[in-house]
């Protein structure tokens, strides 16, 4: 086993995260924090829990917001992955990929709107407009179940090229070494301002599509299954790489994308990649919500 980062997600518990890779694997734990601000938590996870009752609604006011926030991401093709002295092999070799059009979120999902419609809100730094964490890919598969069935519509995952490419700015890319910004103070929460946790989103500078926060803050969970040689198999048109034989609910691993508060502007490339198993739950994960053009 080959430890890549050792990670101090809370000095009051004096506990260390690993991300290791056997296969490539992530274990979490999860952190406090003593500021003020996000509301945190000292010792435990706070679960902040509403009436039965008013589960798997949600409100005109968050439902406007939420679509308001549904960005429209024009098709084409791009570069994917890099060929740089900093790329590992996970993220080689860069290779063209073509896209069709797809709306994505300017936010990661916030608090507010998780809370509201799944009835409980167990994350770390709490306020509602941090983004939603400590919830596992199963979690957000069955938050996602349940929003579409109150809008009406079928929002998922993006996949991760959709991801990489919506980073990177689209047909308006710039070719940022962040996703926004060669400056990543300017667009980002990561290890040098983000005092060890996550912050309300939309903070920082957008990127060239007005999409917030796609680098730091928290990583992004993808539809994709994660192998370290993705990019060398594969359709090269709206690719995903997904073990359609396997039951939705087995373990396995997922793709992470966009770094998190606790990683270095060396580790938050816009081409980097990482992985969690499904089952995991971890203040610096959370996720963003996509959407097909009907």
């Amino acid at each position: 086993m080959t430890f890549l980062k050792k990670r101090n997600l809370s000095l009051s518990h004096k506990v260390i995260c690993l991300t290791s890779f056997t296969f490539m694997s992530l274990f979490g734990c999860s952190s406090s924090s003593n500021s003020a601000k996000n509301k945190p938590l000292e010792m435990s996870v706070q679960t902040t829990e509403i009436n039965a009752k008013q589960q798997f609604q949600l409100s005109e006011n968050l439902h406007q917001k939420l679509l308001a926030n549904m960005v429209w991401i024009e098709g084409g093709s791009f570069e994917m992955g890099s060929n740089t002295p900093e790329a590992r092999n996970r993220e080689r070799p860069a290779h063209q990929v073509t896209l069709d059009g797809f709306y994505l979120s300017k936010f990661e999902v916030t608090q507010d709107i998780f809370q509201q419609l799944m009835g409980w809100n167990n994350s770390y730094f709490q306020c509602e407009d941090c983004p939603m964490n400590n919830v596992s890919y199963f979690n957000m598969l069955l938050f996602i179940e349940r929003l579409n069935k109150v809008t009406g519509k079928t929002f998922r995952l993006p996949t991760e090229a959709e991801w990489e490419y919506a980073a990177k700015g689209g047909a308006q890319s710039q070719h940022f070494l962040y996703s926004g910004s060669n400056n990543i103070d300017d667009i980002a929460w990561f290890s040098d301002n983000a005092n060890k946790q996550s912050h309300p989103v939309g903070l920082k500078q957008p990127n060239e599509l007005g999409l917030y926060d796609m680098t730091g803050n928290v990583w992004e969970f993808c539809q994709d299954d994660m192998y370290r040689n993705a990019y060398k198999r594969g359709d090269r048109t709206n690719p995903l790489v997904l073990d359609t034989n396997r039951h939705v609910k087995t373990k396995a691993m997922k793709v992470l994308r966009g770094g998190g508060y606790e990683f270095s502007a060396k580790e938050s490339l816009v081409f980097i990649r990482d992985g969690a198993t499904n089952n995991v739950r971890m203040a610096d994960i959370g996720f963003r919500l996509a959407m097909s053009k009907s």
